[in-house]
C-alpha cells in the first residue's frame, strides 16, 4: 500500500498562496529533497496549472538557481495525474482525470509504486473524509497575509483530524516545516 503525503506552503494565519513564499536555498534543497520517496503528484487543475509548466521550463532552461535548477529536474521528472473538469489531454508524464477524485487516489494508492504527493487544497477535505491522507507536510512561513485561499474553510470537516507530530525542522529564514502522520487509520487498511 502506498503513502499518500499532502504538502503545501502555509502562512501564520493558515492561507496557502504561492505568491506569498520566497524560498531560500535551504528550503528549495528541503522541497527536493521531499520528492525523493514520490514517484506520482495528485494535483488539482489550480495547482498543475501553478506548478506547470514553469518549473518545467526552468528545468529545461536552467534559469535558476542552482538550488531551483535541481528541484525542477526532479520535480519535472515526475508523474502526475490531474483532476479536471476542464483540461484535456495531458502528456507523457500527465494523465488528466475528469471526476472522483478520492476513488482515483485510492486506485493509486492500491497499486504497487512510491509515495503519492497531493498538493492542493480543493480536494483536501474530501480526501481526508476519505480517509486517504496519511501525512501531513506543513512548512509555516513567517508572514501574515491576511487574504487568499486557506488550508481548510470552516465547516469543511465532518470530523477532527487527529495529528501526530513526527518531525520539525526550523531554518535560518524563520520557516519552520512540520511533519505529521494521521492518527486515523486509512479506509483501506
Amino acid at each position: 500500500m502506498r503513502t499518500v503525503s499532502f504538502g503545501m506552503n502555509i502562512s501564520l494565519d493558515g492561507y496557502c498562496d504561492h505568491t506569498f513564499a520566497n524560498p531560500d536555498e535551504a528550503l528549495m534543497d528541503y522541497f527536493t529533497a521531499m520528492m525523493d520517496g514520490v514517484d506520482l503528484f495528485f494535483f488539482g487543475r489550480v495547482m498543475y496549472q501553478l506548478m506547470f509548466p514553469y518549473w518545467e521550463e526552468v528545468a529545461k532552461a536552467q534559469s535558476g538557481t542552482a538550488a531551483e535548477n535541481k528541484f525542477a529536474e526532479r520535480f519535472s521528472a515526475i508523474d502526475r495525474v490531474v483532476m479536471s473538469r476542464t483540461l484535456t489531454g495531458g502528456d507523457e508524464k500527465t494523465r488528466i482525470v475528469p471526476s472522483d477524485p478520492a476513488g482515483e487516489l485510492l486506485r493509486l494508492k492500491q497499486q504497487p509504486g512510491k509515495k503519492i504527493s497531493v498538493d492542493t487544497v480543493s480536494m483536501l477535505p474530501e480526501l481526508i473524509s476519505a480517509g486517504l491522507i496519511d501525512e501531513f507536510n506543513l512548512v509555516v512561513h513567517p508572514v501574515i497575509v491576511g487574504k487568499g485561499r486557506r488550508l481548510l474553510e470552516a465547516g469543511s470537516l465532518q470530523e477532527k483530524l487527529d495529528l501526530k507530530l513526527v518531525e520539525t525542522i526550523r531554518f535560518k529564514s524563520g520557516c519552520m516545516a512540520l511533519h505529521y502522520e494521521s492518527c486515523t487509520k486509512s479506509i483501506i487498511s
